[in-house]
């Protein structure tokens, strides 16, 4: 068997190109093995010279991680993966009116811009009448944090 994989090394890289491929698309673009592909497709190319195949495998392995290593945290940063963005957090700072009494064992409901209608507990843990008009100190989860003006 590893006579023929030595004999057909340009179709060895390209079975494993592709087969790295296939993992990264079911693995829904987590970018780990792409990095392995375009590894396997430079050494479809190095096959071609007398080099031995572990020398190969061994630029293969070095390549794979110094690609893995500097680009993958740059790729995931330009194309966001991995965090789901949403506007909840530019609700911090804004003011609401609430709906529904907060108290320190019970959340409440606040209405903020646009009529939506949040879950509320108070940023001290403390009472918040209905009506009182507050400040959103943070968001944690689908609860605001607020506290009175």
């Amino acid at each position: 068997m590893t006579d023929f994989i030595i004999s057909h090394l340009q179709w060895f890289w390209l079975s494993v190109m592709v087969i790295c491929i296939i993992i990264e698309a079911v693995t829904t673009f987590a970018f780990t093995t792409i990095w392995a592909a375009l590894s396997a497709f430079v050494m479809i190319f190095l096959c071609k010279t007398e080099m031995a195949f572990r020398w190969q495998l061994l630029i293969f392995l070095a390549l794979t991680i110094v690609l893995i290593v500097f680009t993958r945290p740059f790729v995931m940063k330009k194309l966001k993966l991995g965090k789901n963005v949403t506007n909840v957090n530019t609700l911090e700072g804004q003011e609401v009116l609430v709906t529904k009494a907060v108290s320190k064992f019970e959340r409440g409901q606040a209405k903020a811009a646009g009529g939506v209608i949040w879950t509320v507990k108070a940023a001290d843990d403390g009472d918040i009448a209905e009506g009182t008009v507050c400040t959103v100190v943070k968001v944690d989860g689908n609860t605001l944090i607020i506290q009175p003006i």
